[in-house]
């Protein structure tokens, strides 16, 4: 079952580095445009988060590997469920879609896909993630600290990003009544 974490693992990775590819490029595209970046102090502790979830999924899930989760199908389709998620919501963003906080000034916002449900579906979709991964290689320790650590951040990341968006486009008309990051959360204040 160690292959199974290997594979998963670099599937994984290679996802976050094309999702990073696609981030770059569309920065690059929005800046070209006269975009602003927001929330820069934030990010570097959010990509050190990341980055720590993945070394310490490495070494707990893999190196200290355990096995992995009796319920691993049911894991896996709610992983691959996650994963469609993510790529409708990077679809339906198209080139506003970042890693970043990075708002074009007056562009149209966004109220289709999931966003026409959620505010922010990439964040439930991350924290989902950082739930579903680590119980499927039975990865407690990383389980019970970057969930933390993600709500952490995304505590910080999420009224910077709201601010952001209501101070430079209509996001606060067209996202008056939609529900916040967390579907049972009517929206952020």
């Amino acid at each position: 079952m160690m292959l199974y974490f290997v594979l998963f693992f670099s599937v994984l990775m290679i996802q976050r580095l094309v999702e990073l590819y696609i981030a770059r490029s569309n920065e690059k595209w929005m800046k070209e445009r006269g975009a602003k970046e927001y929330g820069q102090s934030h990010y570097k502790l959010m990509v050190i988060i990341h980055i720590a979830f993945f070394i310490s999924l490495l070494i707990e899930g893999g190196i200290f590997h355990s096995g992995v989760n009796h319920y691993w199908p049911l894991l896996l389709g709610g992983f691959i469920l996650t994963q469609l998620g993510r790529i409708w919501s990077i679809a339906s963003l198209g080139k506003y879609w970042n890693t970043k906080i990075i708002v074009l000034p007056e562009a149209q916002v966004v109220a289709k896909g999931p966003y026409k449900y959620l505010k922010h579906p990439n964040y439930l979709i991350v924290t989902l993630e950082f739930l579903i991964v680590p119980i499927l290689f039975q990865a407690y320790w990383t389980l019970i600290i970057f969930a933390l650590l993600n709500q952490f951040i995304l505590s910080i990341r999420i009224p910077l990003e709201e601010h952001a968006l209501k101070e430079e486009t209509e996001y606060g008309k067209v996202h008056l009544n939609t529900k916040g990051w967390i579907p049972l959360f009517k929206k952020e204040k």
